[in-house]
């Protein structure tokens, strides 16, 4: 459609010049003293154009002359832009390769040439973006070599091209120098540096995935572990991890900073300080009762961190259960109505579980509820599987003997004991 309808233009402009030129009886006179010259206006009209033509022509000429040596030297700049940006990707090629000493001495040449340009008054307009990428290759080859004295000076040399006040994306690249100076400390185990090189991160750089992730192994190698808490928490609300591996990562901290605690206003301190889904893991409020009982804690504070535990005993793993009873019956001391009366309940919902036996024995004794105490440890001494427990529940066979006075009785309990 638009071929035919430019030669449809083409044919009109044909037929106006047809019946302009072909009959045009018009002439131009010139008067040149004493001189007379008549021309066709046809003549004058296709002389005009010729001349307008050679003109025209003439001047591009004279202007395409006048502008060789302009295009020259832009010619010389392109070949030593193209060989600077050609130095740049072969540093990158050369690293990721595992050549770091080619790469080094291909960011170095890179990093001349750009200098050169610099000096000759033909800086790039992306100059120093460009320069601070082959530092920061170069320090990055370095750090492969272990060459730490070049590694810093480029690190040096790349920051300082990049001053703090410079527009947002040249910004980034002076926080991704600063990301990567704070790994390179952390694969050299420098947690002190690198937790230094973190802080002095803007704020919103500071919460990004990959600084958080550098910030956690930095407090974990410093042993900072109530902040590797709070920073394994922000990575798990940012999806850095799936959510089984943040829940393993934040119950081993919570279990660490609680074994850290050295008396029970301390550890108070630490278990107000964890999220409510924290204190409701087995793992955690087990751990946390435990390490109480340890601290000689009330044992009334240990059964209230218990209670969450125990109100989902059944949904536990036979491992759980187990400690939690261990701690229930390390705490029973001062035993109240209420737990004595969930205690029971447990148990005889489940006559046959061989733990909830000791435990309640345990809670009969406190209660000094010596028969019924009897009567369950017997039972539970007859199916208990694990030793620590079945030594316990015959010391305190033993005992309850020795308290009636039957003293056969008591040493036949103890050589029991002796022999789990």
């Amino acid at each position: 459609m638009r071929a035919a309808l430019w030669f449809l233009a083409l044919f009109g402009a044909a037929v106006a010049v047809a019946l302009f030129v072909g009959d045009n009886q018009g002439t131009v006179t010139v008067f040149w003293p004493p001189y007379r010259v008549d021309l066709s206006l046809n003549l004058v009209v296709v002389l005009l154009l010729g001349g307008f033509t050679l003109l025209y022509a003439a001047l591009r000429g004279v202007s395409a002359l006048l502008q060789l040596p302009v295009r020259a030297r832009r010619w010389r700049l392109l070949q030593k832009e193209r060989a600077m940006h050609g130095a740049l990707l072969d540093a990158l090629s050369q690293m990721l390769a595992g050549r770091f000493l080619r790469a080094r001495k291909a960011a170095e040449s890179a990093i001349a040439q750009e200098q050169a340009l610099e000096q000759s008054r033909q800086a790039l307009p992306h100059g120093r973006q460009l320069r601070t990428l082959a530092h920061l290759v170069a320090a990055e080859s370095s750090h492969a070599l272990q060459d730490r004295g070049t590694r810093e000076e480029h690190l040096q040399q790349a920051l300082d091209n990049i001053p703090e006040r410079v527009p947002a994306s040249m910004l980034e690249l002076r926080e991704g120098a600063q990301l990567r100076a704070a790994r390179w400390s952390l694969d050299e185990r420098d947690a002190s540096t690198a937790m230094e090189r973190l802080s002095a991160l803007p704020a919103g750089t500071a919460r990004r995935t990959l600084a958080l992730r550098a910030r956690l192994k930095a407090a974990r190698l410093s042993h900072q572990t109530e902040q590797a808490l709070e920073t394994a928490r922000l990575l798990g609300k940012h999806r850095a991890f799936s959510p089984a591996a943040a829940e393993s990562i934040v119950r081993g901290l919570a279990v660490e900073l609680i074994n850290d605690a050295h008396d029970p206003a301390q550890l108070q301190r630490i278990w107000l300080g964890l999220e409510s889904g924290e204190r409701a893991m087995p793992e955690i409020a087990v751990q946390a009762a435990q390490r109480l009982a340890q601290l000689g804690g009330p044992a009334t504070q240990v059964r209230a961190w218990l209670l969450p535990v125990w109100e989902r005993m059944g949904e536990l793993p036979d491992g759980q259960q187990l400690k939690v009873v261990r701690a229930l019956a390390a705490s029973l001391e001062g035993l109240d109505a209420h737990w004595l009366a969930r205690i029971e309940a447990a148990q005889q919902a489940d006559p046959r579980n061989a733990r909830l036996q000791f435990l309640s024995a345990m809670a009969c004794v406190q209660r000094e509820l010596w028969g019924k105490a009897q009567q369950l440890l017997t039972q539970a001494t007859q199916h208990l599987s694990d030793a620590p427990l079945r030594a316990s529940a015959w010391c305190h066979l033993a005992q309850l003997a020795e308290r009636r006075g039957d003293a056969e009785a008591a040493a036949q309990a103890w050589k029991q004991a002796a022999q789990q």
